[in-house]
């Protein structure tokens, strides 16, 4: 596996996003020893970078990785974000201070660990300035118990500033072959302030590796059923895009899912992709996309792929994204 450089932080250019181990996802928490599997196999293929939350469960999925990783620690990089809940009692996002010590106290209990590597802000919090939140952030650094901060789908104003408190060592945001969001001035900001950037969802939740052809077998708890791209005809519409996708995939020899984060991986040595699974065979396949070469007019080809219908996400978490 590859490494790359997240301003001085090293990783591998491809990740293990844990969020769906335990969240948001149809069967999520369904078997926990096969989520163990995943994260050792992961490890044993060269990933040395972990992403979870606190909101994810809530709490259960940093628990989860904290067993999976004992006695492992010392190959991750390990990543948890904050602010989506509150432990204060506060409604909506809480990147208070007093709330950013309460919540990395918690993930370091929950993460078995004495120091989070990177620690996010999960969505910028329009009710604290973000110079406070990166000033607790940053007196945790000195007391040895955050290593780097991150933002989380935090826009360009919000990173400047929180920059010149701390320097910030990543931003995660969407990024995929069917989002292009941070295309549009994000990563220019980010290459020139010399930050990483960590592209989440880079398999579009499943629907890019071509396997999704139908909605019908999802449960209530899986939040991809409000999401406009899932749904009704945009769905039907959008799986050109998958078809797209698959045609470039049968070309290269490749996987649709290998061939997504192929393109990534080809848009710059400082973005590194969290694809998430809940199956072994599912992250050996992800982590051999390190290997697969596109081509000039490949890269193209998915450059100019049909535009998807519908937003990202719903409305109500559109809401929370700072732009």
């Amino acid at each position: 596996m590859k490494h790359i450089g997240l301003g001085d932080l090293e990783v591998s250019r491809i990740g293990l996003g844990a969020m769906g181990m335990s969240f948001g996802y149809t069967g999520a928490g369904s078997d926990d020893a096969e989520s163990v599997r995943v994260i050792h196999r992961a490890l044993h293929l060269g990933v040395t970078f972990i992403d979870t939350a606190e909101v994810y469960g809530p709490y259960v999925n940093e628990d989860l990785v904290g067993r999976a990783l004992k006695g492992r620690r010392g190959q991750v990089v390990l990543a948890t974000k904050f602010g989506v809940i509150s432990h204060s009692g506060r409604k909506g996002l809480d990147s208070s201070p007093a709330n950013v010590r309460l919540a990395v106290e918690g993930s370091l209990r929950r993460l078995r660990t004495d120091c989070i590597d990177l620690c996010y802000q999960h969505r910028v919090d329009r009710g604290t300035p973000i110079e406070d939140t990166v000033g607790a952030l940053a007196e945790l650094v000195a007391e040895g118990k955050v290593r780097h901060i991150g933002l989380s789908e935090a826009g360009a104003d919000a990173i400047r500033r929180a920059h010149a408190v701390h320097p910030i060592t990543a931003v995660q945001s969407e990024y995929s072959l069917w989002t292009r969001d941070p295309e549009d001035g994000l990563l220019t900001v980010l290459r020139e302030l010399g930050i990483g950037f960590m592209a989440y969802s880079p398999l579009g939740r499943g629907f890019l590796t071509g396997r999704i052809r139908s909605t019908d077998a999802w449960d209530d708890s899986d939040w991809r059923k409000t999401s406009p791209r899932f749904v009704g005809e945009n769905f039907q519409r959008n799986l050109r895009i998958a078809d797209e996708v698959q045609a470039v995939a049968a070309e290269v020899g490749a996987t649709a899912a290998q061939v997504a984060l192929a393109w990534l991986l080809a848009k710059g040595d400082d973005i590194a992709p969290i694809p998430g699974t809940r199956h072994v065979a599912r992250v050996e396949e992800n982590i051999a996309a390190d290997v697969v070469e596109l081509t000039p007019e490949q890269i193209a080809a998915l450059d100019h792929l049909t535009p998807p219908v519908g937003d990202r996400q719903n409305e109500a978490q559109m809401r929370l994204i700072d732009r």
